[in-house]
């Protein structure tokens, strides 16, 4: 009996997420005693080739990946094939161990015998997972990216289009926050923007230039790496400062949300502007804006299209500080090697107690307040910063 597309859905969303713990039970339970594997030729490390068996997929090719890249594939859509089959598209996301950024597209089909996944056909760009071995990562088109005094500058550089997001953006934002996430000299993230407006969120003229038929893959496709970078930059173990400038609107106000401190210029606009196109949204909009400004305001924000002036956004808890236009970059620059001066070991831990302080109980909190104290207190920052109280002396941080 033939599986219908529902269950096999539900099946291939199971898999990739035990794939994702490394569930090796579930993945066990997940694939059919007589599963095949094919993979793409040409992957690193020999990877390329044909397994018979769950056990042989597992131990020779899921394994082996996973001593080499911390990475997961990401399924974007699903379509049944006339012949019973499940093809998955999306994409390989992560870094190489010992190298670069991982962002290489993926196809694969499945196929079904008995309730169980029987078939495995993998397609991906092999040379992309080469490259993030050798550490080049992909060449920038839309941000320029700079390390200087251990402050990662990632500057938004379509001002021609008021840096609106579009492929490139998307890809070249999640090439530099994975270079971020890998880098363990860093100690500060600073976001900003070149020309008159920080960014005006999607690029309208890509959505003009789309057949109405293709969009939704289009903004599916856009939308994957920008959203995978925000939750990169999230999650970063080091502080991050936003500074805009001109306008913000659309999903790169997730720029300015993944933010610790928020700086923007006297006379710039905020905006969320999707109902206008007739768009639900994206940025991670609908996630941070309740956290920051409350249910209501973000409503109002959505329903009510309110166009928020920098004043009104500090008063609603968008931004931290408004700067005078001229003195933004400097002032950007200046809190970020302040932090990046800091801490960062502590602030890393702080990032993610504050994070998950929305979806945890008050005793896992305080539970997880102290592993954190723990954690910090075993680095050599803690002694140093206790010293120079008892010396009266300011104390330099080494961020370990």
């Amino acid at each position: 009996m033939a599986i219908d597309r529902h269950d096999a859905e539900k099946l291939a969303t199971e898999l990739y997420a035990a794939l994702a713990r490394g569930d090796r039970e579930r993945i066990g339970a997940l694939l059919h005693p007589e599963f095949q594997g094919r993979t793409t030729e040409g992957l690193p490390f020999d990877l390329g080739g044909t397994y018979g068996g769950p056990d042989r997929m597992w131990h020779e090719f899921w394994r082996q990946v996973g001593k080499n890249f911390v990475a997961r594939a990401e399924p974007a859509e699903f379509a049944m094939l006339d012949d019973g089959r499940l093809l998955v598209s999306g994409r390989y996301t992560g870094t190489a161990r010992r190298g670069g950024a991982l962002d290489a597209e993926f196809v694969h089909v499945l196929s079904f015998t008995d309730g169980r996944i029987s078939g495995l056909v993998q397609l991906t760009d092999s040379a992309r997972w080469r490259q993030a071995l050798d550490g080049a990562g992909r060449e920038l088109s839309a941000i320029e990216y700079a390390v200087e005094d251990n402050v990662a500058s990632i500057r938004l550089n379509r001002p021609d289009a008021r840096n609106a997001i579009n492929q490139a953006v998307g890809d070249d934002l999640y090439e530099v926050a994975q270079r971020c996430a890998t880098d363990t000299e860093l100690r500060a993230v600073l976001i900003t923007g070149n020309g008159p407006a920080f960014t005006v969120g999607g690029d309208i003229a890509v959505f003009a230039d789309t057949d109405p038929a293709a969009l939704s893959a289009t903004l599916r496709r856009m939308t994957t790496p920008y959203h995978e970078a925000i939750r990169v930059l999230t999650e970063l173990s080091v502080p991050v400062v936003a500074a805009v400038h001109g306008s913000v609107a659309g999903g790169g106000l997730g720029l300015l949300h993944c933010a610790d401190v928020a700086l923007a210029a006297e006379g710039t606009k905020f905006a969320a502007g999707f109902t206008t196109l007739g768009l639900s949204g994206d940025g991670g909009n609908s996630w941070f804006l309740p956290r920051l400004v409350g249910l209501r305001r973000a409503q109002q924000f959505y329903f009510g299209r309110r166009v928020l002036d920098a004043a009104e956004a500090l008063e609603w808890g968008l931004v931290t500080e408004v700067v005078p236009s001229g003195q933004l970059r400097d002032r950007a620059r200046e809190v970020a090697l302040s932090l990046a001066s800091g801490p960062t070991r502590a602030y890393g831990e702080i990032r993610k107690l504050l994070r998950d302080s929305f979806t945890t109980t008050l005793p896992e909190q305080l539970a997880k307040e102290t592993e954190a104290l723990g954690r910090v207190a075993a680095g050599a920052d803690p002694a140093t910063a206790v010293r120079a109280f008892m010396d009266k002396s300011e104390p330099t941080f080494e961020g370990r």
